[in-house]
Protein backbone atom coordinates (compact mmCIF):
# COMPACT_ATOMS: atom_id res chain seq x y z
CA UNK A 1 0.00 0.00 0.00
CA UNK A 2 1.43 3.07 -1.23
CA UNK A 3 2.19 5.73 1.76
CA UNK A 4 -0.19 8.83 1.57
CA UNK A 5 1.42 11.94 0.90
CA UNK A 6 0.77 15.66 1.25
CA UNK A 7 -2.36 17.21 3.69
CA UNK A 8 -3.64 13.82 3.77
CA UNK A 9 -0.58 12.22 5.01
CA UNK A 10 -0.63 14.65 7.95
CA UNK A 11 -4.31 14.42 9.06
CA UNK A 12 -4.23 10.29 9.05
CA UNK A 13 -0.47 9.89 10.27
CA UNK A 14 -1.83 9.96 13.88
CA UNK A 15 -3.85 6.34 12.07
CA UNK A 16 -0.95 4.51 11.04
CA UNK A 17 0.55 3.88 14.35
CA UNK A 18 -2.72 2.70 16.01
CA UNK A 19 -3.34 -0.87 17.09
CA UNK A 20 -6.40 -0.62 14.82
CA UNK A 21 -4.61 -0.09 11.76
CA UNK A 22 -1.22 -2.32 12.94
CA UNK A 23 -4.25 -4.98 12.83
CA UNK A 24 -5.73 -4.16 9.83
CA UNK A 25 -2.11 -3.64 7.72
CA UNK A 26 -1.70 -7.30 8.81
CA UNK A 27 -4.96 -8.88 7.55
CA UNK A 28 -5.38 -6.81 4.27
CA UNK A 29 -1.15 -7.97 3.85
CA UNK A 30 -2.16 -12.16 4.47
CA UNK A 31 -5.28 -11.61 2.33
CA UNK A 32 -3.67 -10.60 -0.67
CA UNK A 33 -0.43 -13.01 -0.38
CA UNK A 34 -3.05 -15.71 -0.06
CA UNK A 35 -6.45 -14.62 -1.94
CA UNK A 36 -7.38 -12.59 -5.04
CA UNK A 37 -8.03 -9.01 -3.58
CA UNK A 38 -8.98 -6.19 -5.27
CA UNK A 39 -8.03 -3.28 -6.10
CA UNK A 40 -4.58 -4.09 -6.68
CA UNK A 41 -2.67 -2.74 -3.72
CA UNK A 42 -0.97 -0.64 -5.25
CA UNK A 43 -4.50 1.35 -6.24
CA UNK A 44 -6.01 0.89 -2.50
CA UNK A 45 -4.86 4.40 -1.55
CA UNK A 46 -6.03 6.02 -5.29
CA UNK A 47 -8.74 8.33 -3.85
CA UNK A 48 -5.98 10.00 -1.97
CA UNK A 49 -3.61 10.09 -4.41
CA UNK A 50 -5.30 11.52 -7.04
CA UNK A 51 -7.86 14.06 -4.80
CA UNK A 52 -5.58 16.08 -2.13
CA UNK A 53 -7.51 17.11 0.78
CA UNK A 54 -6.44 20.80 -0.07
CA UNK A 55 -8.53 20.26 -3.07
CA UNK A 56 -11.39 18.59 -2.29
CA UNK A 57 -15.05 20.44 -3.74
CA UNK A 58 -17.19 17.47 -3.32
CA UNK A 59 -17.49 14.05 -1.89
CA UNK A 60 -18.93 11.02 -3.05
CA UNK A 61 -18.92 8.10 -0.32
CA UNK A 62 -19.30 4.77 -1.71
CA UNK A 63 -19.16 0.98 0.39
CA UNK A 64 -16.88 -1.33 -0.67
CA UNK A 65 -14.59 -1.91 -3.72
CA UNK A 66 -15.91 -3.73 -6.87
CA UNK A 67 -15.17 -7.33 -6.71
CA UNK A 68 -15.00 -9.07 -9.84
CA UNK A 69 -11.88 -8.70 -11.97
CA UNK A 70 -10.21 -5.53 -13.26
CA UNK A 71 -12.87 -3.22 -12.00
CA UNK A 72 -11.70 -1.37 -9.21
CA UNK A 73 -9.02 0.73 -9.09
CA UNK A 74 -9.34 2.67 -5.64
CA UNK A 75 -12.14 5.00 -6.56
CA UNK A 76 -15.73 4.36 -5.32
CA UNK A 77 -18.14 3.92 -8.25
CA UNK A 78 -15.20 3.88 -10.91
CA UNK A 79 -13.85 1.06 -13.35
CA UNK A 80 -10.71 0.64 -15.45
CA UNK A 81 -10.64 1.58 -18.89
CA UNK A 82 -12.15 -1.25 -21.06
CA UNK A 83 -14.35 -2.81 -18.41
CA UNK A 84 -18.37 -3.83 -18.75
CA UNK A 85 -19.65 -0.21 -16.92
CA UNK A 86 -21.26 -1.60 -14.03
CA UNK A 87 -24.75 -1.64 -13.57
CA UNK A 88 -24.80 1.50 -10.47
CA UNK A 89 -22.36 3.94 -12.72
CA UNK A 90 -25.23 2.99 -15.43
CA UNK A 91 -27.62 4.64 -13.57
CA UNK A 92 -25.55 7.42 -12.26
CA UNK A 93 -24.68 8.14 -15.92
CA UNK A 94 -28.51 7.91 -16.85
CA UNK A 95 -28.83 10.76 -13.91
CA UNK A 96 -26.29 12.83 -15.40
CA UNK A 97 -27.50 12.75 -18.06
CA UNK A 98 -31.29 13.87 -17.08
CA UNK A 99 -29.95 16.41 -14.72
CA UNK A 100 -26.92 17.96 -16.68
CA UNK A 101 -27.41 17.04 -20.13
CA UNK A 102 -24.27 14.85 -20.83
CA UNK A 103 -23.94 12.07 -23.33
CA UNK A 104 -23.86 8.85 -21.63
CA UNK A 105 -19.58 7.83 -22.36
CA UNK A 106 -18.58 4.75 -23.62
CA UNK A 107 -16.65 3.74 -20.24
CA UNK A 108 -16.36 3.93 -16.92
CA UNK A 109 -13.41 5.64 -15.71
CA UNK A 110 -13.64 8.17 -13.42
CA UNK A 111 -10.27 9.66 -13.06
CA UNK A 112 -11.28 13.13 -14.57
CA UNK A 113 -13.66 13.46 -11.78
CA UNK A 114 -11.16 12.56 -9.12
CA UNK A 115 -8.61 15.03 -10.81
CA UNK A 116 -11.19 18.45 -10.18
CA UNK A 117 -11.43 17.77 -6.72
CA UNK A 118 -14.20 15.22 -6.04
CA UNK A 119 -12.95 12.80 -3.74
CA UNK A 120 -14.49 9.08 -4.48
CA UNK A 121 -14.07 7.17 -1.04
CA UNK A 122 -15.52 3.97 -0.49
CA UNK A 123 -15.59 3.21 3.51
CA UNK A 124 -14.30 -0.21 3.12
CA UNK A 125 -10.80 0.04 0.74
CA UNK A 126 -10.28 -3.74 -0.13
CA UNK A 127 -12.14 -7.02 -0.94
CA UNK A 128 -11.60 -10.60 -1.86
CA UNK A 129 -12.44 -11.52 -5.17
CA UNK A 130 -16.54 -12.43 -5.87
CA UNK A 131 -17.20 -12.02 -2.29
CA UNK A 132 -18.73 -8.76 -1.71
CA UNK A 133 -18.39 -7.12 1.63
CA UNK A 134 -15.71 -9.31 2.39
CA UNK A 135 -13.33 -7.13 3.87
CA UNK A 136 -16.21 -5.14 6.11
CA UNK A 137 -15.47 -5.06 9.86
CA UNK A 138 -11.30 -5.87 9.46
CA UNK A 139 -10.58 -2.17 10.57
CA UNK A 140 -11.07 -0.09 7.58
CA UNK A 141 -14.33 1.70 8.76
CA UNK A 142 -12.29 2.99 11.72
CA UNK A 143 -9.79 4.89 9.28
CA UNK A 144 -11.67 6.10 6.89
CA UNK A 145 -14.07 7.61 9.56
CA UNK A 146 -10.95 9.38 9.92
CA UNK A 147 -10.62 10.61 6.86
CA UNK A 148 -14.69 11.66 6.62
CA UNK A 149 -13.83 13.32 10.22
CA UNK A 150 -10.95 15.54 8.10
CA UNK A 151 -12.67 16.18 5.29
CA UNK A 152 -15.71 17.86 7.83
CA UNK A 153 -13.33 19.30 9.43
CA UNK A 154 -12.34 21.55 6.34
CA UNK A 155 -13.60 24.99 7.08
CA UNK A 156 -14.52 25.77 3.69
CA UNK A 157 -17.80 25.30 1.49
CA UNK A 158 -17.75 21.55 0.20
CA UNK A 159 -20.56 19.11 -0.81
CA UNK A 160 -21.30 15.98 0.68
CA UNK A 161 -23.27 13.19 -1.64
CA UNK A 162 -24.33 10.80 0.51
CA UNK A 163 -26.06 7.74 -1.49
CA UNK A 164 -28.03 5.15 0.02
CA UNK A 165 -28.34 4.39 4.09
CA UNK A 166 -24.81 3.09 4.46
CA UNK A 167 -23.00 6.26 3.43
CA UNK A 168 -26.20 8.63 5.07
CA UNK A 169 -24.72 7.33 8.48
CA UNK A 170 -21.77 9.25 8.24
CA UNK A 171 -23.75 12.45 8.17
CA UNK A 172 -23.32 12.84 11.33
CA UNK A 173 -20.12 13.41 11.36
CA UNK A 174 -20.77 16.59 9.41
CA UNK A 175 -21.54 19.22 11.22
CA UNK A 176 -20.32 22.52 9.46
CA UNK A 177 -22.65 25.17 8.11
CA UNK A 178 -20.51 25.51 5.36
CA UNK A 179 -20.45 22.15 3.97
CA UNK A 180 -23.78 21.23 1.82
CA UNK A 181 -25.32 17.44 2.34
CA UNK A 182 -27.09 15.85 -0.69
CA UNK A 183 -29.05 12.73 -0.03
CA UNK A 184 -31.08 10.40 -2.22
CA UNK A 185 -31.22 6.68 -2.27
CA UNK A 186 -28.13 4.41 -3.78
CA UNK A 187 -27.84 4.18 -7.46
CA UNK A 188 -28.09 0.29 -7.39
CA UNK A 189 -31.14 -0.96 -9.67
CA UNK A 190 -32.37 -2.37 -6.20
CA UNK A 191 -32.82 1.27 -5.31
CA UNK A 192 -32.39 3.76 -7.73
CA UNK A 193 -36.40 4.23 -8.52
CA UNK A 194 -36.76 5.21 -4.88
CA UNK A 195 -35.49 8.48 -5.31
CA UNK A 196 -31.92 8.13 -6.89
CA UNK A 197 -33.68 8.88 -9.65
CA UNK A 198 -34.72 12.84 -10.29
CA UNK A 199 -32.32 13.70 -7.55
CA UNK A 200 -29.75 16.32 -9.48
CA UNK A 201 -27.27 15.73 -7.16
CA UNK A 202 -24.41 17.23 -9.84
CA UNK A 203 -26.44 20.24 -10.89
CA UNK A 204 -26.94 21.07 -6.96
CA UNK A 205 -23.17 20.56 -6.26
CA UNK A 206 -22.37 22.53 -9.09
CA UNK A 207 -24.83 25.61 -7.99
CA UNK A 208 -23.77 25.29 -4.50
CA UNK A 209 -19.71 25.58 -5.72
CA UNK A 210 -20.30 28.51 -7.93
CA UNK A 211 -22.52 30.05 -5.28
CA UNK A 212 -19.43 29.96 -3.14
CA UNK A 213 -16.68 31.31 -5.92
CA UNK A 214 -15.52 28.01 -6.44
CA UNK A 215 -15.09 26.85 -10.27
CA UNK A 216 -17.82 24.18 -10.76
CA UNK A 217 -16.74 19.98 -11.93
CA UNK A 218 -17.33 19.12 -15.36
CA UNK A 219 -19.16 16.29 -15.19
CA UNK A 220 -18.79 14.80 -18.36
CA UNK A 221 -16.51 11.80 -19.30
CA UNK A 222 -15.60 11.68 -22.47
CA UNK A 223 -15.18 8.56 -24.90
CA UNK A 224 -12.07 6.91 -24.69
Amino acid sequence: MPALTGKWEEELRGEFGKEYYRKLFTIVKQEYDTHRCYPPSDDIFNAFHFTPLDQVKVVILGQDPYHEEGQAHGLSFSVKPGVAIPPSLVNIYQELKDDLGCYVPDNGYLEKWARQGVMMLNTVLTVRAHEANSHKNIGWEEFTDAAIRALANQDRPMVFILWGRPAQKKESMITNPKHLVLKSPHPSPLSAYRGFFGSRPFSKANQYLEANGIAPVDWQIENR
